[in-house]
């Protein structure tokens, strides 16, 4: 048996004598594992001190044996030329010591050069004599990094997976020489290697979840897997996060992903089975947000907590305290004003005439029949009331708006929107109309825009609460006059400076993101759930 090993071209590499000491130094692009305290290039370089120390006692040291002479020369220059008697650094300062005339000046230049490089050999070579493995080590940091190395075995040509160290079940830490040798390198340590064409004939007959992580990452690095059917493929949620990480890390060309294997993202002790093919594709782990409450607040006489999901520090002790002050002055009461979610589609014709005529039909009271009957006989729940059109150029866009019962209801309208296209085209005498989108964004979805603020998406309400003037000076802290005027000046004056749309308010969209986070609501709807006008009397 033979070993082959694939790599990329050759990158520079340390000389053969310190290669070893590279080889097992557990680096982040190897293993898989990150940086601390104890593998940190700073900390190596730091065991390097006492070897350092110890060639600049020698370089001293010799720099005490030669440098007297270089000096003595060149002071030789400026005296007599009789016999001088001068300190020396090893002998007794009382001793004389004889030195001939002036010399010329190239002999000092000598003797400056022969110091400079005795000094200098003497030095590096005590720092590779005491501290080899840490100079490779500082040095292989500083060389680029190579990709880690598939290891292949081939016995009669046949091919077989031998993987380097995965860290899958062991996040975090980083796998010593003897643990590799005692493991063999295997993710899951199953069973030995199997060949490539078993693997593929296993996975084949639908048996793909007996083969070992190694192996799986193998298969799904290839290609022979599909990346984002591993919990089909494997129907075990929890390990097909666990192998998808490993193929992130271990995918070729892609920048900073090599550390998610050992990262601190949590994937562990989670119900993923609820995840898989409705809140999310290609899960790597779950994002744990702390969740608190406000309040409570009495909102049309029933007193209630506000689930608020965040990782602002004061923003849910803010929300209560602004709700004790509300509460005090008998809590908040409420008036829906409209209730109505939209969808707007676009649909296009040969030309402006044929636009024209489809618009005409549609607003018409017939048309308005027409439309709703069809939209209404899709659900339960929605209910068309009505439909406002819009002609630019051939293109007629139609928006929508209907209520969904408790339900944002996007899928439900939708539905209900396509059955009305449907019968227009079919029934009403506009075969020739083409849809060129469900959503012509003329709703509009998850944007700013005005006509959201002005014609409603979704539920308006308006709401009000009388706080005393002694709640204000004593849970607010200010008096009710610098409090008004402060609404005026900021919430007011200053938003419509800035050209805000439905942004009169000091950040309501922090308490509405907030909320939408703790009860699984979609964050991108903050965008206009958060639009709303703060007015105040004194």
């Amino acid at each position: 048996m033979e070993t082959l090993t694939e790599q990329a071209p050759a990158a520079p590499k340390m000389g053969r004598v310190m290669r070893p000491w590279i080889q097992s130094w557990p680096s982040e692009e190897r293993v898989g594992t990150p940086m601390n305290s104890t593998n940190a290039p700073s900390w190596q370089a730091r065991r390097s001190i006492p070897a350092l120390a110890v060639g600049a006692a020698i370089c001293l040291a010799a720099s005490m044996i030669t440098v007297p002479r270089t000096v003595l020369a060149t002071a030789s220059n400026v005296q007599q030329r009789n016999m001088t008697t001068m300190p020396y650094p090893l002998m007794d300062s009382s001793m004389p010591m004889s030195y001939p005339g002036p010399t010329s000046k190239m002999t000092n230049i000598l003797y400056g050069l022969n110091t400079l490089m005795l000094t200098g050999f003497l030095g590096m070579a005590a720092v590779m004599v005491y501290a080899p493995k840490q100079f490779s080590i500082v040095m292989n940091r500083l060389a680029p990094q190579l990709p880690s190395e598939k290891i292949i075995e081939v016995e009669k040509n046949v091919e077989r997976i031998k993987p380097v160290n995965c860290t899958c079940q062991d996040r975090g830490k980083a796998i010593t020489a003897d643990q590799e040798e005692a493991s063999q390198g295997y993710i899951g340590n199953k069973h030995p290697p199997s060949s490539m064409d078993e693997c593929i004939k296993l996975h084949e007959e639908k048996r793909a979840h007996e083969l070992n992580d190694s192996e799986l990452v193998e298969m799904t690095l290839r290609g022979i897997i599909p990346f984002h059917a591993l919990e089909k493929t494997l129907a075990d949620t929890t390990r097909a996060v666990r192998i998808r990480r490993a193929v992130v890390s271990r995918t070729p060309g892609v920048h900073h992903e090599s550390t998610l294997e050992g990262s601190l993202l949590p994937f562990e002790d989670y119900d993923f089975g609820r995840v898989f093919g409705s809140c999310a594709e290609n899960v790597i782990g779950y994002m744990p947000i702390p969740v608190g409450v406000a309040g409570p607040i009495t909102i049309d006489g029933v007193s209630v907590f506000l689930p608020m999901s965040t990782t602002e520090g004061a923003l849910i002790a803010s929300t209560s305290r602004g709700a004790k002050a509300l509460n005090g002055g008998g809590g908040v009461t409420t008036v829906v004003t409209g209730n109505g979610m939209t969808r707007a589609p676009v649909v296009s014709f040969q030309d402006v005439r044929r636009a024209g005529a489809a618009k005409d039909f549609i607003d018409s009271p017939e048309g308005q029949e027409v439309v709703k009957k069809a939209f209404d006989s899709t659900s339960r729940f929605g209910r068309l009331q009505r439909v406002t059109t819009k002609l630019a150029g051939s293109s007629l866009y139609l928006r929508f708006k209907a209520t969904t019962g408790d339900a944002m209801g996007m899928n439900m309208i939708s539905k209900g929107v396509q059955e009305a296209l449907t019968v227009l085209s079919r029934d009403c005498g506009f075969n020739d109309m083409n849809i060129v989108s469900l959503s012509g964004n003329f709703c509009t979805d998850k944007k700013p825009a005005p006509i959201n603020w002005i014609d409603g998406r979704g539920k308006g309400i308006v709401a009000e609460a009388t706080v005393p003037k002694e709640i204000v000076e004593g849970t607010l802290k200010c008096t009710v006059d610098a409090l008004c005027k402060l609404n005026i000046s900021k919430n007011l004056v200053g938003s419509a400076l800035a050209g805000s749309v439905g942004g009169n308010n000091a950040h309501a969209a922090n308490m509405v993101a907030a909320i939408f986070l703790a009860t699984g609501q979609d964050p991108a709807q903050v965008i206009g759930s958060a639009n709303c006008m703060t007015l105040m009397e004194p």
